[in-house]
């Protein structure tokens, strides 16, 4: 390891999960658009890096293509017919692709020459750029490196812990969104064999807020669009979520609908480039011409202003309604499909423009033209990611936005609905398998019925609570499929600490990362294969599904040679491990799975309404839709029947002290979840560093600072003091009194008490801060914390 990866900040050495070190930030100007050739380069560039031209062009031109195999990156939908030959792939997918891809391996002899301490010590960038895991390891309580095991010895050692376990309820599972629906059922299956209902998962941290809202309120915890109605439809609104970065092909789907005639609105906290403007790198204006303008009406909200810039929105257009009665409601759709209008019309009695315009820090004109792009629309499609999901008051934000839709009758009609716009690949299908902590009595009704035996009906640990468990000793073993749990977790010390308090930590992953260096008193690295790689199962090539964020299942099938001989895939993995654990106890034929996904379908044909005729429809080249009765204007809701209701909800306090700023976290362009290609954030201007907190320049004035200084931020929930040290101030385009910084970097301000009503996902949007000028001395205080 050469000696830039021993430097460490004001020669202090860094807590493993919180390494630190400034490198030498450049600014460069913040971009206007999105993609374009500079997308391209970047692309390639990767592939150069991870020493794959041939081999990664080969994938790239087989990903999200017919009976090729599903990007690893985000869950955006493929078209259904029209996909490019040049490829249907973004920038950050062929990043994806050149990580999974990358002829960089890890042995067992990189492991006996490097202590975990010693890899503790680099960043999370330095962890994931080692290359691709080989073969299973081992570290042993009290031991310092990681050492090889024969994959039975590593089941048989899963299965000791499992088996020791008091109750079984002191296991949990954690699932990654990356794990197919194959393996996912196989998972789930073995965890309510097993005998608990602790499956934690990635949902718990990104989109459970929108399941929870939507499911009440419209019948269903999914998003109700299709790609074609965002080609046809007349307004679509993007609320906290960044396509440029976050889903780079929505831009294609955002560029078709603005040449038919769609406006675009987008409110953000941050100008971001894919919301500005996008160069389509596959069309001649894209790469010689000016691209296309995308948001018709930008308005930067601050943190946290969602909700009081929605009822103003929703005042407006009740004004308007009162002059132009049925021209701008639709009171035909509120009378039909709709419960509680009347209650939900009277709050507004109490609310003045105003007032709300100053909650939300968006003009009262700019209020006013985003009103008159909604009024006299019925096809309007609003679109959110974790700038709402992550909130205290999210669920709310999203009922609010089923409300104002409600009020229009632009739910279940072309070209018109909710888009939650998902993080990870199959993110979506997970929760489709039943990955899920608090499973319904129907769904474990047909569990017991297909396999026979009860499953347990006691909810289980989510994310937050299953930490918690950890901290307090009543979880002693945690499973990680696929992930990166330290760092995708809130409060990194508190997270830290109570993960190394487990017997047993087992983590099935393709690359090294943070989680396999901070874990239990006894720990295992599985290493499995990647979406691009070949699956041989018995000398018949495999392929698994995936759910897009559009609920469209279709296969995946890799094409690439595996880095190692010594790999198991996912779904071999849960059965191994099930038949190790369970033995003659379980009733259920594990090694009929292991031997063939198209029996794992078989079953879950059996099990989830929905998939009937998985085999066959599976093959298919588009692959098929799920159910969705509120695509369809079917609001089949638990508490109202057929209709959906209206929600009341309130405007937070978002008071701030003197000496206090709101704080959200957020990723850059060189990165996609907790794995960080590289040191750059492209559109913001910011090159070679990522400890960066952007600020308004008025804010940065008024506290004493200066632009380029260092300084270190505090967090102080639940009275406890908590320390990010050492970022430098950029002066940004962000509302006064907001700043922003990157995770996992700042996940150590986020309080794990800190999480959103009803869905207990973390608030990672929403953090009070403290700024101060750096002191060489911190260190001294975040070693007594």
């Amino acid at each position: 390891m050469g000696d830039n990866h021993k430097k460490a900040a004001d020669n202090h050495e860094p807590s493993a999960e919180n390494p630190y070190k400034l490198l030498n930030l450049k600014l460069t100007p913040v971009e206007k658009w999105a993609a374009g050739i500079p997308a391209v380069k970047a692309a390639f560039s990767d592939l150069l890096k991870e020493e794959i031209p041939v081999r990664g062009m080969k994938a790239l031109f087989r990903m999200n293509q017919f009976g090729g195999f599903d990007c690893p990156s985000c869950a955006w939908p493929d078209p259904d017919d029209d996909r490019s030959p040049l490829g249907d792939y973004c920038e950050n997918g062929a990043k994806a692709l050149a990580e999974e891809a990358t002829a960089k391996k890890i042995t067992a002899e990189f492991f006996k020459k490097n202590s975990v301490y010693d890899l503790a010590k680099l960043t999370d960038y330095e962890i994931g750029g080692m290359g691709r895991l080989t073969e299973p390891m081992y570290i042993p309580k009290g031991g310092t490196h990681y050492q090889p095991i024969p994959w039975d010895d590593a089941f048989k050692k899963i299965a000791e812990h499992l088996n020791a376990l008091a109750t079984p309820d002191e296991a949990a599972f954690y699932t990654s969104g990356r794990t197919s629906n194959e393996a996912s059922f196989v998972y789930q299956l073995f965890a309510k064999e097993y005998g608990t209902n602790n499956m934690p998962d990635c949902s718990n941290m990104c989109h459970e807020t929108s399941g929870t809202a939507l499911l009440p309120t419209i019948g269903i915890g999914k998003g109700t669009v299709t790609l074609k109605d965002f080609y046809d439809t007349d307004v679509i609104v993007i609320i906290g979520h960044n396509p440029g970065t976050n889903a780079p092909r929505m831009m294609s789907a955002l560029e078709k609908g603005k040449k038919n005639g769609a406006k675009i609105i987008a409110i953000n906290p941050l100008p971001e480039a894919g919301l500005m403007g996008f160069h389509n790198p596959q069309q001649v204006n894209g790469i010689l011409g000016n691209g296309v303008k995308l948001a018709d009406l930008y308005m930067p909200v601050k943190i946290n202003g969602d909700m009081a810039l929605l009822k103003a929105i929703e005042l407006v257009l009740l004004d308007l309604e009162k002059k132009s009665p049925g021209e701008v409601f639709d009171q035909k759709f509120i009378t039909e499909k709709t419960v509680g209008y009347n209650d939900f019309i009277k709050q507004f009695d109490g609310y003045k423009l105003e007032d709300l315009a100053a909650a939300s820090g968006v003009t009262q004109s700019a209020i006013y033209e985003a009103a008159k792009m909604l009024a006299y629309k019925k096809r309007i499609i609003f679109c959110w990611g974790m700038g709402l999901t992550q909130q205290p008051n999210g669920v709310d934000m999203i009922k609010e936005i089923v409300n104002l839709l409600l009020l229009k009758g632009s739910i279940g009609k072309p070209g018109a609905g909710v888009c939650p716009v998902r993080g990870h690949s199959n993110v979506q299908g997970n929760r489709s398998m039943l990955i899920n902590e608090k499973p319904t009595e129907e769904q474990l009704d047909r569990v017991q019925k297909v396999f026979g035996f009860n499953p347990p009906r006691k909810h289980g640990y989510d994310v937050v609570r299953a930490i918690k468990a950890m901290q307090d000793g009543k979880l002693k073993v945690l499973f990680c499929m696929g992930g990166n749990f330290l760092s995708a977790t809130p409060d990194t010390t508190y997270t830290a600490r109570a993960v190394r308090k487990l017997n047993l930590s087992v983590c099935v992953s393709t690359k090294l990362n943070r989680g396999h260096l901070v874990h239990g008193q006894e720990a295992l690295i599985l290493p499995t294969f990647s979406r691009s790689d070949i699956d041989i199962v018995n000398g018949e090539h495999q392929f698994v599904s995936t759910e897009n964020s559009m609920g469209v299942v279709q296969s995946s099938k890799g094409i690439l040679k595996p880095v190692s001989d010594n790999l198991v895939n996912e779904t071999q993995i849960v059965c191994r491990m099930a038949m190790a654990t369970l033995g003659n106890k379980s009733i259920i034929n594990w090694q009929r799975y292991a031997n063939s996904y198209d029996a794992v379908r078989d079953d879950i044909e059996k099990t989830i309404p929905g998939f009937e005729n998985y085999n066959v429809r599976v093959r298919n080249k588009e692959g098929f839709y799920l159910p969705n009765a509120a695509r369809e204007g079917q609001f089949i809701t638990k508490k109202y029947g057929d209709r959906a209701p209206f929600t009341l909800t309130s405007i937070p306090n978002n008071a701030l002290a003197d000496d206090e700023y709101m704080m959200a976290t957020t990723r850059t362009h060189d990165q996609f979840n907790t794995t960080i290609y590289g040191l750059d954030d492209r559109y913001r201007g910011i090159r070679n560093e990522r400890r960066v907190v952007f600020m308004n320049p008025k804010d940065i004035e008024r506290g004493g600072f200066i632009a380029g200084e260092k300084v270190d931020l505090f967090n102080y929930d639940d009275g406890i003091e908590r320390i990010a040290p050492l970022f430098i101030i950029v002066s940004y385009a962000i509302p006064e009194r907001n700043t922003v910084t990157y995770f996992p970097e700042t996940n150590v301000l986020v309080s794990v008490n800190n999480v959103v009503k009803e869905s207990n996902m973390p608030a990672a949007k929403y953090v009070r801060i403290k700024i101060r000028k750096h002191d060489p001395k911190i260190y001294e205080r975040i070693d007594q914390l």
